[in-house]
């Protein structure tokens, strides 16, 4: 019988995303949340893990798509989304793979929200 099968694997990352962002500081734990649930709902058939201990979200595969790093992991002024090689966010010749998240309005959500959309397309 195996040892960890694919749902006992995705709940065991499940578990790791949400520690990972309740030990955020408490203005980077609100929109860990929340960006939690943007992606969760947006991309259902992604896999909750983590990744060098972000939240992170990764196709059938197991590759990371997207992840989100709170201010406090490298001392910067915000947290991050930012998106791998896997995402399809592909737009010419440049296109941003990182933004930066200083507050969470319904703009930015709508955003977040199509951003992961066409990166599961």
């Amino acid at each position: 019988m195996p040892s960890n099968t694919s749902k006992e694997k995705a709940d065991e990352g499940l578990k790791e995303v949400l520690a990972a962002v309740d030990s955020m500081p408490d203005d980077d734990r609100a929109i860990g949340q929340r960006l939690h649930e943007i992606i969760s709902s947006n991309a259902p058939d992604l896999v909750p893990r983590t990744w060098y201990g972000m939240p992170a979200y990764a196709d059938s595969n197991g590759k990371v798509l997207c992840f989100f790093r709170s201010k406090k992991k490298f001392g910067e002024r915000f947290m991050t989304l930012g998106f791998n090689d896997v995402a399809k966010l592909d737009d010419g010749n440049l296109w941003p793979i990182s933004y930066a998240i200083t507050k969470l309005t319904d703009d930015e959500e709508a955003i977040i929200a199509e951003l992961v959309r066409k990166a599961v397309s």
